[in-house]
């Protein structure tokens, strides 16, 4: 015999626990299936362990998607705003950390804590951990086969996320479900993730491991253009910061990156137009500017001394230097993979999906959530709100 319920939701991390607890407080009999030990690593780990829970500016604008439109229905009826009241009624401190991203005061465990209350308010009932073995469509009905013993329901919600770190737990299972019921998927790649380079090109740069500082960065073509001003890190095999886990998910094979290093001078100008007064080397002189190892690692980088005196350089040796450091192309060679990338790119169509309710055109009944689907927010709170967002959207429907 299959235990009575009439919606299972299978995965629960942020969108998961989110659509169960809205549905579970409908009056429908939810369970929630999750193949882990333990209780939504992803939020857990997130923003340094205090969960950045949303981005108080979320829209529209901040997501990638082949169908970008697909996101605005979900985003429009549950904003940031709705999750941060709930924040408030849970009395969770917070704060703002930096344009918009909304962090916990003191662990992300508050987040993870409050949904699990949320779901009990709404009886939801759990299978964790429990495993699930297969899924077979029986009528207009789902018969799920679980470690746990068999489930079947009318409606079934797939919140299992995407492919990035798989060390927590994740897995292909949405789109092996979504392959199995003829569900498109649009092809996945890891996004928000450090790049890399080759050994070659990067090592002139291995000696700026550690340095940050802010910088402009851009790459991509037309629509999937990213410009971004965010802080850039240095490590020992590439580029890494924020700037350049945003510019990540714009980025594709064989394409540069400009980034400018100075976005509020122009170097070549001021050198050129300052040499008669400056008298100092040219190391001494970029460290009002850079950190003073970064200003020395570049100037070597590009086969300058760092004890030259600047009058002692022609105007277009200056001029190169400039665009070196306003205009610095770059081409990674990839990037640290699902093992690193805090987001998954891609996933189920949303060409396939209605965005009033998440659920498959062709399937009624069956629905896509959070990381799952082909939609994808920049850094700072924007996939929380997403998974937050299409929760709740699939919750007041199944």
């Amino acid at each position: 015999m299959s235990d009575p319920f009439d919606v299972a939701v299978i995965g629960a991390g942020a969108a998961g626990m989110m659509c169960a607890s809205v549905a579970g407080q409908r009056g429908r009999r939810v369970v929630l299936i999750d193949h882990a030990d333990k209780l939504a690593e992803k939020i857990r780990i997130s923003g340094g362990g205090r969960c950045n829970f949303t981005n108080a500016d979320a829209g529209p604008q901040n997501y990638l998607s082949q169908n970008p439109h697909f996101c605005r229905s979900a985003l429009s009826r549950y904003t940031s705003q709705d999750f941060i009241a709930l924040v408030k009624r849970y009395r969770i401190p917070f704060h703002e950390k930096h344009k918009g991203q909304l962090f916990c005061d003191r662990s992300a465990d508050d987040i993870i804590q409050m949904l699990k209350a949320e779901c009990g308010v709404g009886q939801v009932q759990w299978r964790m951990p429990a495993t699930v073995k297969s899924i077979a469509r029986e009528g207009q009905s789902f018969r799920l086969s679980t470690t746990t013993g068999d489930i079947t329901v009318d409606k079934l919600v797939i919140a299992t996320g995407g492919l990035s770190i798989p060390k927590i737990g994740a897995t292909d299972f949405a789109f092996r479900i979504a392959k199995q019921f003829d569900v498109p998927v649009i092809e996945t790649r890891p996004g928000l993730v450090p790049l890399t380079f080759d050994e070659a090109t990067w090592t002139p740069f291995v000696p700026m491991a550690g340095i940050s500082l802010e910088i402009d960065i851009e790459t991509g073509e037309k629509k999937w253009r990213g410009q971004f001003r965010e802080d850039l890190l240095f490590t020992h095999r590439g580029l890494s910061g924020p700037a350049v886990l945003q510019i990540s998910s714009y980025w594709r094979e064989g394409a540069d990156m400009s980034l400018n290093l100075l976005p509020g001078l122009d170097v070549a100008a001021a050198l050129t137009e300052g040499k008669r007064e400056i008298r100092r080397t040219l190391a001494n002189w970029l460290s009002q500017y850079l950190p003073s190892r970064l200003s020395e690692a570049w100037l070597l980088a590009h086969d300058l001394k760092p004890d030259t005196r600047v009058p002692d350089l022609p105007d277009k040796i200056l001029r190169r230097l400039g665009e070196s450091l306003n205009g610095w192309r770059i081409r990674p060679n990839g990037s640290e993979g699902y093992r690193k990338a805090e987001v998954t790119l891609g996933g189920v169509d949303t060409r396939a999906l209605s965005q009033q309710d998440m659920s498959v055109k062709a399937l009624p009944g069956l629905h896509f959530v959070g990381e799952a689907v082909d939609v994808t927010g920049w850094l700072g709170g924007y996939n929380f709100q997403w998974a937050w967002a299409s929760g709740v959207a699939a919750g007041l429907s199944v």
